[in-house]
């Protein structure tokens, strides 16, 4: 919400960075505690995990308000001193303007979850409820929840095994670091379409050696075949965290409008975390089922999804989020038949009136 758009995209991926660095000291954490004798590790491991809560209750606490936040409830000289703060100059009275109208209209909307079942805001969600399922299906968290278990199956010993998930997981963060640096350049789209391509490699690479290599009955990979096994594991991992990982969050956060961003994020987080669950619990009996398969399965819904991307997902980068339904929904080869004239009509008066000098301060 406080993001200038030309690097909105690298801000917001800051986010997935620090869940990022949480997965590998996770994972460092597990690998350490796994050498405590007395089997008593796992308990040390789980109590750390009050650590970092403690430290987001904290963070909670010092967090400033957002300038939205502050208008939506009336107090616009405090959203205003926020504004002229994170923005470093006292010239905001255009953006504060435009952030007083958008509230206005927001608080003209009585039922926000009603309101996005409407026509016009059927692109934003449909995009962000396929993200997030998306997401999943790509086969990244059953690879970080399980990476232990499988790199077990492929026959590495326990070490080796917990030692093999601290370096998808340092991919992970190095990976992520790339996409902060590229995702305002390069675009979503970009990024999004040359990870589906890399995914849906590695894993049918995977799915090839694994289908030959290991049978049922089988100890374990040659040497060099399970070196390269994890290298395919590590190239899958890149892709996601530069691409799906972050961009999973950022599109949504950065299409929904004001009037149905809290009810549209809510859904963007249920559905995502409904499908964690999913795919975290049918995940071990997926393995043992399908098999190298597993990877096949997940390679298919990857070439889906790209293919979703390639026609439905417009590109959002460097345009300002008040702005999206003019400049990408209106534009958008199949999304624009949802845009109501009459909502362009309106939009185009209200940057109109703006632009004029009317105060929609004076409404609130």
């Amino acid at each position: 919400e406080i993001a200038p758009s030309r690097i909105r995209g690298a801000l917001n991926i800051l986010f997935q960075l620090n869940v990022t660095i949480g997965i590998l000291f996770a994972n460092l954490v597990n690998y350490g505690t796994n050498k405590i004798t007395g089997g008593w590790g796992w308990r040390l491991s789980l109590g750390l995990a009050g650590i970092p809560a403690l430290l987001l209750t904290v963070g909670a606490i010092l967090v400033v308000d957002t300038p939205n936040s502050l208008i939506e409830r009336g107090r616009l000289e405090d959203g205003k001193a926020v504004l002229r703060k994170i923005r470093g100059t006292d010239n905001i009275e255009a953006e504060f303007l435009e952030l007083c109208e958008a509230s206005r209209i927001a608080k003209q909307v009585k039922h926000p979850f009603r309101n996005l079942l409407k026509r016009k805001n059927r692109p934003q969600l449909v995009i962000s409820i396929a993200l997030q399922i998306f997401q999943q299906f790509t086969g990244i968290n059953a690879i970080m929840f399980y990476a232990p278990v499988l790199f077990n199956t492929l026959g590495f010993k326990s070490d080796a095994s917990l030692y093999s998930a601290v370096i998808t997981g340092a991919v992970n963060v190095l990976s992520t670091v790339v996409s902060i640096y590229s995702v305002d350049k390069l675009g979503r789209r970009v990024l999004l379409l040359e990870a589906g391509v890399q995914m849906f490699l590695s894993q049918v690479v995977i799915a090839i050696i694994l289908g030959f290599k290991v049978k049922d009955h089988s100890d374990d990979l040659s040497k060099g075949f399970a070196i390269f096994v994890v290298v395919m594991v590590c190239t899958f991992v890149s892709s996601f965290a530069w691409s799906w990982g972050p961009l999973g969050w950022l599109i949504p956060s950065e299409t929904f409008p004001l009037e149905t961003r809290s009810a549209g994020q809510s859904v963007t987080v249920c559905v995502n975390l409904l499908f964690t669950f999913v795919i975290a619990q049918a995940f071990l009996s997926m393995l043992c089922h399908f098999k190298f398969g597993i990877f096949l399965f997940f390679s298919g819904w990857v070439l889906i999804m790209s293919i979703f991307v390639y026609f439905l997902v417009p590109e959002t980068k460097g345009v300002p989020i008040e702005e999206m339904t003019n400049r990408v929904w209106k534009q958008h080869w199949f999304w624009k038949r949802f845009i109501d004239d009459d909502d362009y009509v309106k939009d185009e008066k209200v940057a109109a009136a703006v632009s004029n000098g009317y105060d929609p301060a004076s409404q609130l």
